[in-house]
């Protein structure tokens, strides 16, 4: 009877051993396998972390060169207004020598324009040959000028062109130099005439060149 109960033992022993084993590597692979998924999921995270990395570096470096332009075009903005204005300076500390203004029968600056004709050129040489024959340096200061017609900005912006378009010419033409010359705008602030009747609004499209010591 022992025989037959050791007999009948051994087998199941075995069977147990041959099951723990079984259940122990079923367990590690499937141990292996949620390292893994946790491994790539890490790896996943690292490599979307340094894309993302990429991107904002990427990014801050245009933002960087965008400000740089800005910066660049607000200095050069803020060096012409300094020239500008030291211009400006010298003019309002200068006496006044002689002023003329050039009505616009004589330098015709149709509606909405700022070009100066053929035919108005001539008096612009004949006061340029009068700036060049002082035997000191006296400077220019060109006002444009216009009539009402428009809003108060559209107006300004179209004196300057006026006044710039005058000033360009007696630079390019009569050679006088730039620095010397000034020229600002009073837009339809600074009437002349009547703005409700067609004389009084070409009377009021008009230049004033001042030359100052």
């Amino acid at each position: 009877m022992k025989t037959w109960k050791v007999t009948l033992a051994a087998p199941l022993v075995a069977g147990l051993a041959l099951s723990t084993g079984c259940v122990t590597k079923k367990v590690f692979r499937n141990t292996i396998s949620e390292q893994d998924q946790k491994i790539d999921t890490v790896q996943t995270g690292v490599e979307a972390n340094e894309r993302r990395v990429k991107d904002l570096d990427s990014m801050t470096k245009q933002e960087v060169g965008r400000l740089d332009q800005k910066a660049d075009a607000a200095k050069s903005r803020g060096d012409e207004a300094f020239r500008k204005a030291e211009t400006a300076e010298k003019l309002a500390m200068g006496k006044v020598l002689w002023e003329v203004t050039l009505t616009n029968d004589q330098v015709k600056f149709g509606l909405n324009e700022d070009k100066i004709p053929e035919e108005s050129r001539a008096i612009l040489d004949d006061l340029a040959s009068r700036v060049k024959s002082f035997n000191k340096t006296v400077y220019v200061e060109v006002q444009g000028h216009t009539d009402a017609t428009g809003g108060d900005t559209y107006n300004m912006s179209l004196g300057q062109k006026r006044a710039e378009a005058v000033r360009r010419y007696l630079n390019e033409n009569d050679e006088i130099p730039l620095h010397l010359i000034t020229a600002i705008s009073y837009g339809k602030s600074k009437p002349v005439s009547d703005n409700g009747t067609r004389q009084g609004r070409a009377q009021n499209r008009r230049v004033v060149i001042r030359i100052l010591e």
